[in-house]
């Protein structure tokens, strides 16, 4: 049957219409996860399988599928549901069974959004082998829109994209700091930094597509290295621990000098003060150092506390047990510190891989390029860092690890929990000294040919927007986004997330949250020690070590790993009213006579950092 595929779209002065001969698929015809297949130049055909829906285009639902859509509140009211009645939580929560029950609904009903195995990636949007066993690929949830289709975003919209520079200028770029009303702290944020670039590592040399991270998912490689060289150079090859130097009393990372480990440092950074650790671009900012600091001083503590339990143990086996130990760890504080902040729920989230033994799931990972693009929250960066009584701009900040030192780290987390971070949705928020990544992220997911919000959007069960006020929530916004995209089925999915609406005193928008929920728990949960034949005390060096992971959280991993009282250590700024006055802005920021220009430091690592 012969289609004709009519886009009317509106440019400024004129109209384009497009007819028989391009892809049909370019229209997005199957709709509720049904997948297109091109019939030739002038027909498709839609998989419906198991989607729960059917006809030419899966719209018509199955009958069950028909009422459980209409019984399944939005996201925004579940979102209302869970960060409202605290009392009601409160009760819910001193209940196990039934904190179980929906703790384990959370996380199956999260987890089956994202595709195992894997289906797309930025080459193949069909299934193939190579799309499936080639992890130096991300993953694509989405595969990417036809090379030829009639305008960039498929049958809607202009024929160009606006220009990436003119649309941060004038959506994006900070004009004055935004705090985040959910009260994240730069614990939050470095956390948050710190964390993901264990499996968000892009290959500049091969392009955005392609990940140098050999493990997709929570390896720690960003503490141990990413390969078995670079592991070695940074092991003490005795009782299980990792190289180490004292200053001052306490442990931090060795040199540079001494290891042998390539790190990204620019020519003026003492030799003294180049650190090495696991991730080469940690030495970008001292709140990632800080935390490499931490988890350093963590793993060896853990090997002292296996060592004494289990005295016949080997270096190898110290080591590999205790990097199991510090991955629990690491899952443990995630959901149940950085997770639990993050969403704001009464409810309260658990982790306890149990939950899933007799659910259908695959304890396997991909990442996702998409959930790397969504990952990009410059907007928490302030304007200057205040640490102690000192202010320290950009260019003071990057690649300065004295810092680290000269304050310690007692006082690097305390200074952090202090301080407020930024709103990310809501457009108008990224610091200017970061903008470029910013600009490298639209300009990667134009060369990955992402599909746009409102496809992401359908894809995560959400309703699409209906108009650029729709998305935004406000009127000026919204009328630059018009003139730029013609379409708000055209906008793309970077910007999009940063300039949508905010959901009530939150962080985020709805799409962020939808999405990046699913991604993260299917990512934590996914991973080989939460299944059956890991989870198990012997795995972790028997009870002392299954114990360190079970009571683990942000505030202890602090207090064991720091001299003297321990600060409090949080996600949260513990009286956001009362820090929103000391928010740090540039103008404040001492300047000195070390100031570099940071966005030639940070260049090579725009993509990630």
């Amino acid at each position: 049957m012969n289609r004709i595929i009519s886009a009317l779209l509106f440019l400024p002065l004129g109209i384009i219409f497009v007819c028989e001969g391009g892809n049909p698929c370019c229209s997005q015809p199957c709709l509720n996860r049904g997948v297109c297949t091109a019939m030739g130049s002038e027909d498709y055909e839609c998989d419906c399988t198991r989607t729960g829906f059917y006809g030419h285009n899966c719209t018509q639902p199955e009958f069950l599928t028909w009422i459980k859509v209409c019984l399944k509140p939005t996201p925004n009211t579940v979102h209302y549901l869970l960060t409202n009645y605290k009392a009601f939580w409160n009760i819910i929560n001193s209940i196990s069974f039934l904190r179980d029950a929906i703790m384990r609904y959370v996380l199956t009903s999260r987890s089956h959004l994202i595709d195992s195995p894997p289906t797309f990636n930025a080459d193949y949007n069909y299934k193939s082998w190579e799309a499936y066993s080639n992890l130096s690929y991300y993953t694509r949830t989405l595969p990417p829109l036809p090379k030829d289709c009639p305008t960039p975003m498929g049958v809607v919209g202009k024929i160009e994209l606006p220009d990436a520079k003119m649309l941060a200028e004038k959506l994006l770029i900070r004009r004055k700091f935004i705090p985040d009303p959910q009260g994240s702290s730069l614990m939050f944020a470095f956390f948050a930094q710190h964390f993901t670039h264990q499996f968000f590592k892009s290959d500049q040399k091969m392009g955005p597509a392609f990940t140098k991270a050999k493990g997709h998912g929570v390896d720690l490689g960003h503490i141990y290295g990413e390969n078995l060289e670079r592991q070695h150079k940074l092991r003490l090859f005795k009782d299980g621990k990792l190289k180490f130097q004292v200053l001052d009393g306490e442990v931090y990372p060795p040199t540079v000098k001494e290891v042998g480990a390539d790190m990204h440092y620019p020519p003026h950074v003492p030799e003294s003060h180049r650190f090495a650790v696991g991730h080469e671009a940690f030495g970008l900012v001292p709140g990632l150092m800080m935390y490499a600091t931490i988890w350093l001083r963590e793993h060896n503590r853990v090997c002292d506390v296996l060592k004494e339990v289990h005295p016949d143990w080997d270096d190898d086996r110290l080591f590999q047990t205790s990097r199991l130990i510090l991955i629990g760890e690491t899952i443990k504080i995630v959901i149940e510190d950085y997770v639990q902040h993050l969403s704001g729920y009464n409810f309260k989230l658990k982790f306890d891989p149990e939950l899933l033994f007799k659910e259908r799931f695959q304890y396997q990972n991909r990442i996702s390029s998409e959930f790397n693009t969504l990952y990009h929250w410059h907007p928490l960066m302030p304007d200057a860092f205040h640490i102690q009584e000192q202010v320290y701009s950009y260019p003071q900040f990057v690649f300065n690890t004295s810092v680290v030192t000269t304050h310690g780290i007692s006082n690097l987390v305390e200074s952090f929990t202090k301080q407020i971070a930024g709103r990310v949705a809501g457009g108008r928020n990224v610091p200017p000294a970061v903008m470029m990544v910013a600009l490298k992220s639209i300009e990667n997911s134009r060369q990955m040919r992402y599909q746009s919000l409102n496809a992401y959007r359908k894809r995560f069960s959400m309703k699409p927007y209906a108009s650029f006020e729709d998305l935004t929530g406000e009127k000026e916004m919204a009328a630059e986004l018009e003139e730029m995209y013609g379409h708000v089925d055209a906008v793309e999915l970077y910007p999009g997330l940063l300039v949508e609406k905010p959901r009530t005193n939150a962080i985020f928008g709805e799409t962020m949250v939808e999405m990046g929920a699913p991604y993260s728990l299917k990512g934590l949960m996914g991973n080989p020690i939460c299944s059956p034949e890991y989870w198990k005390p012997s795995t972790f060096g028997g009870s002392v070590g299954f114990d360190i992971i079970n009571t683990a959280s942000l505030q202890r991993l602090v207090c064991s790993n720091v001299k003297g009282p321990c600060p409090v250590a949080s996600f949260h700024v513990p009286d956001v009213e009362d820090n929103r006055s000391n928010t740090i802005n540039s103008s404040t920021a001492q300047s000195g006579s070390n100031d570099v220009n940071p966005t030639v430091l940070l260049k090579e690592r725009t993509t990630e950092l």
